[in-house]
């Protein structure tokens, strides 16, 4: 996807998360999106650094990147939600885009993608992206209304949420 698909996807889904999380749609809702949204948007546009160096889509498109994101709010106690951007750009550029990206670059440089991609400046990419952005944030909402609440605060604090 292009920057503004990623950051179309950011906004879309801090906005859907702040309702997830704080579902009253008051104040604290709106709060609660600012905390996500800021973060998120960050961590979306972060991977796209790798086209000033390095190989886009190879460089900062893999897990080991992640998976410091994923680390990040241990030893820094702000931003936690960065991860989160890193991950959804990693999922539009997988299921939203026809290359794909190299998730275990720099072991195998090997592009992994899903057949429903579109190129990146298809007509069509905006839809792919609210259609994968819908996607996460049902998954998203499935996965918080479901578990027993003990296991969604356990698993939010273990990311850093």
């Amino acid at each position: 996807m292009n920057k503004e698909g990623h950051v179309l996807n950011a906004v879309l889904l801090s906005i859907g998360l702040g309702y997830i999380l704080e579902p009253a749609g008051d104040e604290t809702t709106f709060l609660r999106i600012l905390e996500v949204g800021a973060p998120v948007v960050l961590g979306a546009l972060f991977p796209d650094v790798d086209t000033a160096f390095g190989k886009h889509r190879k460089t900062l498109h893999n897990l080991p990147i992640l998976v410091g994101f994923l680390a990040f709010p241990y030893y820094f106690g702000n931003l936690q939600y960065v991860w989160l951007g890193i991950l959804t750009h990693y999922v539009l550029d997988v299921a939203g885009s026809k290359r794909g990206i190299a998730l275990f670059y720099p072991v195998w440089k090997k592009e992994f993608g899903l057949p429903i991609g579109v190129n990146v400046s298809s007509e069509r990419a905006t839809i792919v992206t609210a259609l994968v952005t819908g996607a996460e944030l049902a998954l998203i909402a499935l996965v918080v209304s479901r578990l027993p609440l003990g296991a969604v605060d356990m698993a939010r604090q273990s990311v850093g949420l």
